[in-house]
């Protein structure tokens, strides 16, 4: 696996493999890599000739500085686990490499990106068009792959795909589990060991919810969970949605849609942890 760090020798490694009709893969990620993000390398590597792994954490995303400054940064361990999944490129660039001067781009894909993380993150999802569209000019790949647990997120990079005609297709990819259930997550690595536990209440309040709902509204089955996480301890509850997969509004009834997904997003102490379950699709 080749290591970069520039855009000049990222497209001059990409030069070569579209010289020899080689099909492109690309997987952007924040680094701090885990079985989640080696899951959509695993599959990129199967379905591309080759595959470009984008490490970079992207201050234009982090509305929260403190959130930023301890975000885990582990490019040595990345690297190895990159090179094990069969990654051709991974492409870290510096802050100044990808933002050599600030990028004033605004975009708006309402109502997609002003409901949940929209709302309580204001300028988040900005920053993550401005950094995918950046990585989508740069290597220009065929496909690109991104996970369902950052649900919104995907309906969002669908959205800016469909409306600036990037030639590519994106494609989404199953939450990876721990054995106990809780989602993968970068941020995991920062949760003590009694949070460790006590995060576990996120996962199994969800696979409660989807059996609670066969017999419940959805008034009632977003009462359940918003109850159950009340009364776990060390945890508070930001929000939990009940929405359309596809428009991410708000439902009111199970027969509003025949996709419907159930977002949270959960404070385990100060760490933000966020997951997703589908009720129908």
């Amino acid at each position: 696996m080749e290591i970069v760090h520039t855009v000049r020798d990222l497209q001059a490694s990409l030069s070569a493999l579209r010289a020899q009709g080689k099909t492109v893969g690309l997987v952007p990620t924040m680094g701090a890599l885990h079985a989640g993000h080696a899951s959509l390398v695993k599959r990129s590597v199967a379905e591309n000739d080759a595959t470009v792994v984008s490490v970079f954490v992207n201050p234009t995303q982090f509305n929260d500085k403190t959130d930023l400054e301890k975000y885990p940064r582990t490019l040595e361990a990345d690297c190895r686990l990159l090179d094990e999944c069969g990654a051709t490129i991974a492409f870290a660039p510096s802050v100044e490499e990808v933002y050599p001067e600030p990028d004033t781009r605004r975009f708006s894909y309402a109502p997609l990106d002003t409901v949940m993380e929209g709302k309580y993150r204001p300028g988040h999802f900005n920053g993550v068009c401005q950094v995918v569209s950046k990585l989508f000019d740069m290597v220009k790949p065929d496909r690109a792959y991104f996970g369902e647990k950052d649900f919104q997120q995907l309906a969002i990079i669908r959205e800016m795909v469909r409306q600036m005609h990037f030639p590519l297709q994106i494609v989404g990819c199953p939450i990876v589990r721990e054995a106990d259930g809780l989602a993968l997550s970068s941020r995991n690595n920062r949760l003590t060991p009694e949070q460790r536990t006590e995060a576990l209440q996120i996962s199994q309040t969800l696979f409660a919810s989807v059996e609670y709902a066969k017999s419940h509204t959805v008034a009632e089955t977003k009462q359940f969970v918003e109850d159950r996480i009340a009364a776990a301890p060390g945890l508070r509850l930001e929000y939990f949605s009940l929405v359309d997969g596809n428009t991410l509004q708000d439902v009111s009834a199970w027969d509003d849609s025949t996709y419907i997904v159930g977002c949270i997003t959960v404070f385990c102490g100060e760490i933000r942890l966020i997951d997703n379950i589908k009720y129908k699709e």
